[in-house]
């Protein structure tokens, strides 16, 4: 049982777990999928982010690989530790890896051009970058279960106190004088344009910006919470139900909360982090048991493990590769379009119908993705940051 005061480990820190390596590479494997349709217009519904309110399975993705994010804190802290490293170099390889994560990030959304008047400075590895620092800071400082959860509570009620009950400047109460969770009037846009003007991804808002970013925080600290509870000495069908209940709790109370604070990916509200919580404890649960109870970790798992040990690298390969694909222009017919369009339009719409014609794209992208990362897989290079 994990208690307030310090938490009981493995006798064998470095001990990995395949499972949440399926996971991460799972995740990995469908955030590139998303990311990449055949056509936005056309591509199935579960592979589009919800427009406000509301989730689709898409919407799940980046809290997940966060979370799994919290939970390799643990693991790789207790790793290094082990091996006589000082909080304070740790301390200094968590500001080199989150430096080095929010750079990769800016090169990216600036590749090739990079427009320093309107590049964006938010995007998916910054706020990778920004949560893991300060989570690590927490927990170098410190690792009690209770103080964890309760910075992750103060979190989750700090946001929805500010987006619900403090009045925006010069527009007033949410709910009263404004919509509440209105997509232009709300704390987090508010707060983005006045920082990064001509720098937002949605032109009035960013769905990754710097306010909402403090509910994100809570996700990787509950993803820390359940890594300090993988790594006791509970055994493993203890374990599992454990991942289990946590599962069924943050569905739950996500979509309980969701009456009041409604289920939001682009604000990030408070019941959007519990109930993709939820969905994340509950794919944990089901790959744990399987493979490290179950032991059925045979062939099935190789793709996911090779995108799992990459992750990074291979995120950062397809985002790349979109663009380069976007930014080729050809001509064929009097007609200039896209080396991406053209690739889509003339191999796959005609395919069946456009929707699975997009799907097959995806699909097509995701496996080019696949090949860099095997080869480096092959070869036991494992890109680390």
């Amino acid at each position: 049982m994990i208690d307030g005061s310090s938490p009981q480990t493995l006798t064998k820190p470095s001990q990995r777990l395949v499972s949440l390596d399926v996971v991460r590479g799972l995740t990995v494997a469908f955030m590139i999928l998303v990311n990449n349709n055949g056509s936005e217009q056309h591509a199935y519904w579960p592979l589009k982010h919800s427009d406000w309110n509301g989730w689709t399975p898409t919407d799940l993705v980046f809290p997940i690989f966060l979370f799994l994010v919290g939970i390799s804190i643990v693991f790789s802290t207790a790793s290094r530790t082990a091996r006589g490293d000082a909080k304070s170099v740790q301390l200094m390889h968590a500001f080199r890896r989150s430096a080095i994560l929010f750079a990769l990030g800016i090169m990216i959304h600036g590749f090739p051009q990079y427009p320093l008047a309107t590049l964006r400075i938010y995007g998916v590895l910054q706020r990778i970058a920004i949560c893991y620092l300060v989570v690590c800071i927490l927990y170098l400082w410190d690792q009690r279960v209770v103080t964890l959860v309760s910075v992750t509570a103060a979190c989750l009620l700090g946001y929805w106190i500010l987006m619900r009950w403090v009045p925006v400047p010069g527009f007033g109460l949410p709910g009263r004088d404004i919509p509440f969770l209105d997509k232009d009037i709300n704390w987090v846009s508010l707060v983005d344009r006045q920082m990064f003007p001509g720098r937002l991804l949605e032109k009035t808002r960013d769905p990754l910006g710097l306010i909402s970013t403090i509910p994100a925080v809570a996700t990787c600290l509950l993803g820390v919470l359940t890594g300090l509870w993988l790594r006791t000495q509970k055994g493993m069908t203890a374990k599992a139900g454990g991942l289990l209940a946590g599962a069924i709790a943050g569905l739950a109370m996500g979509s309980l909360w969701a009456i009041w604070f409604p289920i939001n990916k682009r604000l990030w509200t408070s019941s959007y982090v519990l109930f993709a919580a939820g969905w994340t404890l509950l794919l944990l649960a089901v790959c744990y048991f399987v493979i490290e109870i179950k032991k059925h970790a045979g062939a099935w798992t190789y793709p996911w493990k090779v995108f799992g040990l990459n992750a990074i690298f291979t995120y950062a390969f397809a985002e790349l590769l979109s663009t380069v694909i976007e930014i080729i222009h050809l001509r064929k017919n009097g007609q200039t379009m896209t080396l991406k369009d053209m690739i889509y339009t003339r191999i796959f719409y005609p395919i069946v119908n456009p929707s699975f014609g997009s799907l097959l794209y995806s699909l097509c992208y995701v496996v080019i993705c696949f090949v860099p990362a095997v080869l480096l897989f092959r070869k036991k290079i494992f890109v680390k940051i």
